[in-house]
């Protein structure tokens, strides 16, 4: 028999089920989105000037091809398609899409936020997808070089301190021999020197992984500091003027319009990221390597009874990593502004490991999360350039609050591989 505490704990447990059970992933992010449209709606609307129009260019000026929206009434009626969305997750009829409703609410909140500030201007697309494309080239990189890293079950937070050797190197060598190629292998040497040092004191002296990547990213900082100061900047004619990668064009397909000057105009290192991406993925998903590197990130026990040598495949995957990292470092210096900064990485190795768990651990899924902080750091750039009336200040933290918001809040539950971080020592 049941007695009346146990029938009141039973109904209060009941109760507690029904009401967490209700507010699942989808209906939290629903509330949000919902109340990001009505803010969107009211302030954003009220905000832009009446008669002002928004004009969405589709070149690099301002009179050619475009859209041009009047700017009050598109930035109400975005705000109120993102709170749409949201009322429709909130009331569990879009449940089953939650991926591709969060994509509509939150292009339909940034749209209608661009509808605000560029009243009265005007927004190059072509321009800012090509900017967007650029900024997230070392971002890319290096969210491959935590790829390789953590499906083999080694977590790489010294994604910052590769980028920044890459950077340095490539502008050292690259000054010294008078060469973008030289610099562009140095930077790769560079990278893959902070990678075989992060792999020899985690896999074989089982340091604690996340403590030895903040240890390797301050290392990194404190010796491409002092060679700096020590260096190049008293002699920077000699060892921080390397020739830099011009953008490269292709025949035909750079010709076509829109998609032409943002994808087949650029310089050998975007390229590359491109390849690489498509590179991992199938060797991921289609390989004998990309198996045995699968099955060591997720069961290394089960790897070695079948054969599998579980520190060569992690020992591999990480220098590797390294390498793809100084690459993408080398994006910062010889892809672009040809010279070296004082921590000119600025915490893209961070976005970096963000985009990486934003994309799932997915060399497709990291790209994706590349191009969207990418973005964010493009439209605070121009943004800032336009004199918006949001504070530069606010307009800088754009980028790594879009790292915020999309790592705590649209990524949801995630599972890394399994033995991420867990340093194997054979029985």
């Amino acid at each position: 028999m049941v007695g009346p505490g146990q029938a009141v704990l039973s109904d209060a447990v009941a109760e507690s089920v029904a009401v967490h059970g209700y507010w699942t992933r989808s209906r939290k992010a629903g509330l949000v989105y919902l109340l990001a449209g009505v803010f969107a709606a009211v302030v954003f609307g009220l905000a832009t000037p009446a008669h002002e129009t928004a004009r969405f260019t589709l070149s690099v000026r301002s009179n050619g091809a475009g859209i041009d929206l009047p700017a009050r009434v598109f930035a109400i009626a975005f705000g109120v398609a993102c709170m749409l969305v949201g009322a429709g997750m909130l009331g569990g009829y879009l449940k089953r899409r939650f991926g591709a409703s969060t994509a509509v609410a939150v292009t339909a909140f940034v749209l209608s936020f661009l509808c605000w500030q560029i009243a009265g201007h005007f927004l190059p697309l072509v321009g800012l997808a090509q900017q967007t494309l650029y900024l997230a080239v070392p971002l890319i990189l290096g969210s491959l070089a935590g790829v390789l890293g953590e499906r083999s079950g080694v977590i790489n937070v010294a994604i910052e301190g590769q980028l920044l050797t890459g950077a340095f190197c490539g502008a050292l060598f690259g000054s010294i021999f008078a060469s973008a190629w030289v610099g562009l292998i140095a930077a790769a040497i560079g990278g893959g020197v902070i990678g075989a040092i992060l792999a020899v004191l985690a896999i074989r002296y089982l340091v604690d992984q996340v403590v030895l990547g903040v240890v390797l990213n301050v290392f990194a900082m404190g010796v491409t500091g002092y060679l700096y100061d020590r260096f190049m900047q008293p002699n920077s004619a000699a060892y921080n003027t390397p020739p830099i990668f011009g953008p490269i064009r292709i025949p035909l397909l750079a010709d076509i319009p829109v998609i032409g000057p943002v994808l087949f105009q650029n310089t050998i290192i975007t390229y590359l990221a491109i390849v690489l991406v498509v590179i991992v993925t199938l060797a991921l998903n289609k390989t004998r390597w990309g198996l045995r590197t699968r099955a060591v990130g997720e069961h290394p026990t089960a790897a070695d009874t079948l054969g599998i040598r579980v520190r060569l495949v992690r020992y591999r995957n990480v220098i590797i990593g390294g390498l793809i990292a100084g690459v993408g470092g080398a994006a910062l210096t010889i892809g672009s502004v040809g010279q070296f900064g004082k921590d000119m990485s600025a915490g893209r190795g961070f976005i970096a490991l963000a985009a990486l768990i934003f994309g799932r651990w997915s060399p497709t899924g990291a790209l994706c999360g590349a191009l969207l902080f990418g973005f964010a750091d493009a439209l605070q750039s121009y943004l800032t350039s336009m004199n918006s009336v949001i504070p530069s200040q606010f307009l800088t933290m754009l980028p790594y609050l879009a790292t915020i918001l999309a790592v705590a809040g649209l990524v949801g539950k995630v599972r890394a591989p399994s033995a991420d971080g867990k340093p194997y020592v054979k029985s």
